[in-house]
């Protein structure tokens, strides 16, 4: 079992422990809600510092990055990131993952870290093709980087005191290199995984300690609390935000899971299974990802049924939770074609009774 360079901080403040993709992670602090709402309305602190991190530089980095991932990468300027997914040659995803264009010979590819090993593999198993050294061109420095995600609306404000470099007005998935808490070269980016603002804090191991505290200090005026992984989940998951592992793995496609708009099928950009996805495209998906609300009072959790009218089970709840923001029961899973339009008429399974549910249009929570 692994601990991040936070892990520490997490068991003085009386954190509850649990594994996580093989790291010693908080699952919660005070309380998965009050944690949900803090984030929701003010500040919270996540250690995202299991995440995996892999640099792709040199003349054939581009090349490389636009072949393994489903989206455009020369959309991409530096200062970008980018969402997108590794196609695994077979019709599903080996993971999802963001890029990062430092420059046009320089990325960075941010991964799960429930997947860095299987995305390490999946990589340098591509990596000849492009001619790309391991361990040079191609480098996984997951055990050499902490991160932090200060997430809510309070966030950038909060952080702005600690650099000089303007950060209050970054857009949505952008990144900047900078001075952060004394820190130099830190990578400052604005992705965000609950829909409510914010931003990551990339850092060597050995500035953590002083990150953390300084992290803290600026944003106690604001109300600024540690956020354990069960809030996140709940945050994800009223975006309608995917989560790898549930909803979607190695046998969805990304079409099916509803990220067509992250893959690209451009006349110049060759990648993983392109054709495979373009006869898809042509022919008509057979299952899709949804959202759905529940009607009647119930919770839905991952592997329920999810049923039609006469009850016969079409597909299963890949995420599911009582909404904290939303206050309502919701979830996603897949369901044939014909069921997934907004309002149709499902059902979820759970301890043996048919509840009534509703296609819904993601994201759950408006903001």
């Amino acid at each position: 079992m692994k601990n991040t360079a936070f892990t520490k901080f997490h068991e003085e403040l009386g954190a509850k422990m649990v594994p996580f993709a093989g790291y010693n992670m908080p699952v919660q602090y005070e309380g998965l809600i009050a944690e949900h709402h803090t984030v929701r309305k003010g500040v919270g602190v996540f250690d995202v510092s299991h995440m995996g991190e892999f640099w792709v530089k040199g003349p054939k980095a581009f090349d490389f990055v636009q072949y393994v991932t489903s989206n455009d990468v020369a959309a991409l300027f530096d200062g970008k990131v980018q969402y997108s997914c590794f196609p695994n040659g077979k019709g599903g995803i080996v993971d999802d993952l963001l890029v990062y264009r430092v420059n046009e010979v320089t990325y960075l590819l941010v991964v799960n870290a429930a997947n860095i090993d299987k995305d390490w593999a999946w990589c340098v198993s591509q990596a000849p093709k492009f001619g790309l050294t391991v361990g040079k061109e191609l480098y996984n420095a997951s055990d050499e980087i902490a991160q932090l995600a200060i997430q809510g609306p309070l966030a950038l404000k909060a952080m702005q005191k600690l650099t000089d470099t303007s950060v209050e007005d970054m857009e949505y998935y952008t990144f900047k290199k900078l001075t952060f808490a004394g820190v130099k070269d830190v990578i400052f980016s604005t992705t965000g995984y609950t829909g409510s603002g914010g931003c990551e804090i990339y850092m060597a191991n050995k500035d953590a300690d002083n990150i953390w505290k300084a992290v803290f200090e600026a944003g106690e005026e604001f109300g600024i609390k540690p956020i354990g992984l069960g809030a996140r989940d709940t945050l994800r998951l009223e975006m309608g935000f995917c989560l790898y592992g549930n909803d979607i793995n190695d046998t969805t496609s990304p079409l099916e899971a509803g990220l067509g708009w992250i893959t690209k099928f451009n006349d110049k950009k060759e990648f993983v299974d392109k054709a495979f996805l373009l006869q898809q495209k042509a022919e008509g998906l057979k299952h899709k990802l949804v959202g759905f609300e529940l009607i009647d009072k119930g919770i839905p959790r991952q592997h329920y049924p999810i049923c039609n009218a006469e009850g016969t089970h079409i597909g299963e709840v890949t995420s599911g939770t009582m909404g904290p923001s939303v206050n309502m029961a919701v979830g996603m899973g897949y369901v044939p074609t014909a069921l997934s339009k907004a309002d149709s008429e499902i059902y979820i399974e759970v301890r043996g009774k048919l509840l009534k549910a509703k296609v819904v249009k993601l994201p759950f929570y408006k903001g």
